[in-house]
């Protein structure tokens, strides 16, 4: 019979208890005292399991959250690398307050905490107008038609079903994108099929921007150096670049 590696610690621990115990009665010569720590040990031990399994239950809870948030905040960056980043150049297009958006969203390496609060509340807030542009309308087709298998693929990933609200922006990002594959043609539709088409652009459009602060914050606490790209790139910035110019 071969036994596994906790068969054999068991054996190890009982084994260096029954050499302990006997040193204590070979030490005090009373096997009296020896029962009695014996009987008071087993009395306590019911007591230490509970601390035990409560204490070392809420370390394992909590390492699994802590790696559970470490591969979501990695998928939100591959989506905001592979897609978001231009779906954030794309959609302020449609809407003639951008300029306000952007000034109030402009990241610095001082924004603190309070920052990203207070930019969380605006974006929240923040009246998203929308007005069609059929040649805009054509290149975000292209895009969210070419990018479908990587949101698959994104939207296939259990982590995700844990983040309520980018599971949402997901749901938006798909139903767009099949509205717009639908359509062969955006010239001279019906005023109530561009009503409806700015419904579902200004769904994706107020999702994606929580989101987007959100991840800059996680970016800022974790990954200074990922933070310092996005701050240059900013798609909501008159002139982003990659270049460091100071």
């Amino acid at each position: 019979m071969k036994f596994g590696w906790q068969s054999k610690l068991g054996l190890g621990l009982l084994i260096v208890s029954l050499v302990i115990y006997s040193i204590h009665y070979m030490v005090f010569g009373d096997a009296t005292i020896v029962l009695s720590s014996v009987i008071l040990a087993f009395g306590f031990a019911p007591i230490w399991v509970i601390l035990f399994t409560l204490i070392l239950n809420q370390l394992l809870a909590r390492r699994e959250k802590l790696a559970r948030l470490s591969k979501l905040n990695m998928l939100i960056g591959c989506f905001f690398s592979e897609c978001g980043t231009h779906l954030m150049r794309t959609l302020p297009d449609f809407d003639p307050n951008k300029d306000q958006l952007g000034k109030y969203l402009t990241l610095t390496d001082q924004w603190s905490r309070k920052d990203f609060i207070a930019a969380h509340r605006f974006v929240r807030t923040f009246g998203y107008s929308i007005t069609i542009n059929v040649d805009t309308l054509e290149e975000l087709k292209r895009f969210l038609i070419e990018k479908r298998t990587f949101l698959l693929w994104l939207l296939d990933n259990p982590s995700l079903l844990e983040h309520e609200s980018f599971s949402n922006l997901m749901m938006a990002i798909f139903h767009l994108t099949d509205e717009l594959s639908y359509r062969s043609d955006f010239n001279n539709l019906p005023d109530t099929d561009y009503a409806h088409l700015i419904i579902d652009i200004k769904r994706v459009y107020a999702s994606l921007m929580p989101e987007w602060i959100d991840y800059m914050q996680h970016q800022k606490a974790s990954y200074p150096y990922f933070y310092s790209l996005s701050m240059r790139i900013n798609p909501l910035s008159a002139n982003p670049s990659p270049v460091v110019t100071h």
